[in-house]
């Protein structure tokens, strides 16, 4: 939920700024990569944050961990992994509402 509503308040602010680059004649396929690329920026830092924190505290979690090690490098890229695919899902969303911006009234606003 937390990426997808930062991705959605980056869409709403520069919603303009899409509609300006459809009028202009780009692809729709070029803002919903601007949008995803975003989400996928914000996603990967927030995945290097969280294993650098469970690196750090390991020892702690394997407390907690039953049949896994707290630093497994496969358990670590499969969450990493899945949790990727979750940022992607949540930034299409947005990325579609960017591309139903009508680059006429954009224009007209000017």
């Amino acid at each position: 939920m937390g990426i997808y509503g930062v991705v959605t308040y980056l869409v709403a602010q520069r919603l303009h700024e899409f509609g300006v680059r459809l009028a202009l004649g780009a692809r729709g396929s070029h803002i919903v990569w601007l949008v995803v690329r975003y989400g996928l920026l914000v996603g990967l830092a927030g995945v290097a944050l969280g294993v650098a924190g469970s690196l750090v505290v390991r020892k702690a979690l394997a407390r907690l961990l039953y049949g896994v090690s707290a630093s497994d490098p496969l358990t670590l890229a499969a969450v990493a992994l899945s949790l990727l695919i979750v940022v992607i899902a949540a930034s299409a969303i947005p990325a579609a509402r960017a591309l139903r911006v009508d680059p006429v009234q954009t224009l007209r606003r000017e």
